[in-house]
C-alpha cells in the first residue's frame, strides 16, 4: 500500500536553519521520498514563498500547495501528516487532523506548548484511532540503541540512576528524558523535584527556554532521573551516564568516546563501538537536509501503520516526558515536589515569564 503524505509547515531556508525555523519538514520529506510506502503529496505554510519553495525541492503538483493547513486537510485527505510547526500550534493542528480521519500524525518535538495540550492531542488521536508519534529520531541512534543493549545485557546490573548533562530541559528535553525513559524501560515517573534560573532571554520556536536547570525524578520502577542542563551542566562530566549497581555506561563523556561501559571490579573503561554515529546523527551520507536518524524513525512510523505494533515513537511516551518537563516546571513554581499524576493546564514556565515571575525583567 502507498500512503499519501502531506507537510504541515514547511520552514523557511533549510541549509540556514534557526530557532525561528529549523525546517524540519525538508528532513521528514526527504524520508517520506525515500520510503516505499509513502508518495509526498501536499504541503501547507502560512508563507506562500515558503511552500512554493519546498513544493518545487519536491516536486508536489500545484493543487497541493496551501497557505491553511485545514484547507489542506479538507482538500486533499491525506492518509499521513507530518506536522513540522511550532510547539503553540501541535495540539490543535493534530485535533483537526484527528477529527478528518488522518491515518497517522506523526508530530514534531516538544509534543506541545501546555500540559493541557499535551493530553488533548492525545485523547484526540486514541478517539479517532489515529497513530500520533513524536519525531524521537535519536531513539534510532547507535550510540542509545548499542547503550540500551547493554543495559538489556545486564553488563552493569541494574539500572539505578539516569543522569543527563545535556543542553535544555524543554527543547532538547524533549530527547534527552524521553531517552531516560527508554533506558528505564518506558516507566512512568512518579515525582519531579526541579529548579531553574532565568536571567537570560532565550526564545525557541517561540517558547521560551531557561538558562540553567537542576532537576530529580524517580520512576514506578525505582530508577532516578537526574538532569542539569545550562551552565554547569558539565558536573555530570557526559550527555547521559547510566549508572547500575554493578557498573556505569557514558555517552558522549567529556574528552572521551561516544560510548563507553565500565563493569564493576574494573577500574577501566572499555569503548564501545557504534560505527561513528554521534548524539545527533549517523553522517549525512547521501542525504541532503537530514540523516539516518530521520530516515530510520519515518520508517518506523510508516511500518507500524495499519500493523498490529505500536511506534516506537508512540504518544504514550511522549505523554511521560512531557509530564516531566511540565511537572519540573510546576515545582519550580511551587517551590517543592511535585506528584504525579500532573493536575495542571498550562505551561508553568511561560505563566511565570508572564508575570514577570521569572526572566530578564522579573525582580528576583
Amino acid at each position: 500500500m502507498t500512503y499519501d503524505v502531506a507537510v504541515v509547515g514547511t520552514g523557511a531556508e533549510p541549509e540556514n536553519p534557526t530557532t525561528d525555523s529549523w525546517s524540519m519538514a525538508y528532513r521528514h520529506a526527504e524520508a517520506y521520498e525515500r520510503n516505499d510506502e509513502t508518495r509526498l503529496v501536499a504541503a501547507a505554510d502560512r508563507h506562500s514563498d515558503r511552500v512554493e519553495a519546498f513544493a518545487e525541492t519536491f516536486d508536489l503538483p500545484e493543487d497541493g500547495r496551501f497557505s491553511d493547513a485545514i484547507e489542506l486537510f479538507d482538500a486533499v485527505d491525506p492518509d499521513v501528516v507530518s506536522l513540522t510547526v511550532p510547539p503553540e500550534a501541535h495540539a490543535d493542528l493534530t485535533v483537526a487532523a484527528a477529527r478528518r480521519g488522518v491515518e497517522a500524525i506523526h508530530c514534531e518535538k516538544p509534543m506541545a506548548a501546555t500540559w493541557a495540550g499535551a493530553q488533548r492531542m492525545a485523547q484526540a488521536a486514541w478517539r479517532a484511532d489515529t497513530q500520533l508519534t513524536f519525531h524521537r529520531m535519536r531513539r534510532f541512534g547507535r550510540p542509545f540503541r548499542a547503550a540500551t543493549e547493554l543495559l538489556d545485557a545486564g553488563e552493569i546490573g541494574d539500572l539505578q540512576r539516569v543522569e543527563i548533562g545535556w543542553d535544555d530541559f524543554y527543547d532538547t528535553g524533549a530527547h534527552s528524558i524521553d531517552l531516560a525513559g527508554m533506558f528505564a524501560g518506558e516507566p512512568q515517573a512518579e515525582w519531579v523535584l526541579a529548579q531553574l534560573d532565568y536571567r537570560e532571554e532565550d526564545v525557541r520556536f517561540g517558547m521560551h527556554q531557561e538558562n540553567q536547570m537542576l532537576a530529580q525524578w524517580t520512576y514506578d520502577n525505582g530508577v532516578d532521573g537526574l538532569l542539569s542542563t545550562g551552565d554547569r551542566s558539565d558536573l555530570v562530566g557526559a550527555a547521559f551516564h547510566l549508572v547500575g549497581n554493578d557498573g556505569e555506561i557514558r555517552i558522549d563523556a567529556d574528552d572521551g568516546p561516544m560510548l563507553e561501559v565500565r563493569r564493576a571490579g574494573s577500574g577501566t573503561w572499555e569503548t564501545v563501538d557504534v560505527d561513528g554515529e554521534t548524539l545527533h546523527h549517523a553522517g549525512t551520507g547521501e542525504y541532503e537536509y537530514g540523516n539516518a536518524y530521520h530516515q530510520r524513525a519515518i520508517d518506523d512510523v510508516i511500518d507500524a501503520v495499519g500493523s498490529d505494533r505500536e511506534s516506537e515513537l508512540r504518544a504514550r511516551h511522549g505523554l511521560n516526558t512531557a509530564e516531566i518537563i511540565f511537572g519540573g516546571y510546576e515545582s519550580v513554581r511551587r517551590r517543592g515536589r511535585v506528584d504525579f499524576p500532573l493536575t495542571i493546564d498550562d505551561n508553568p514556565f511561560e505563566a511565570m515569564v508572564a508575570a514577570g515571575e521569572v526572566g530578564p525583567d522579573s525582580e528576583t
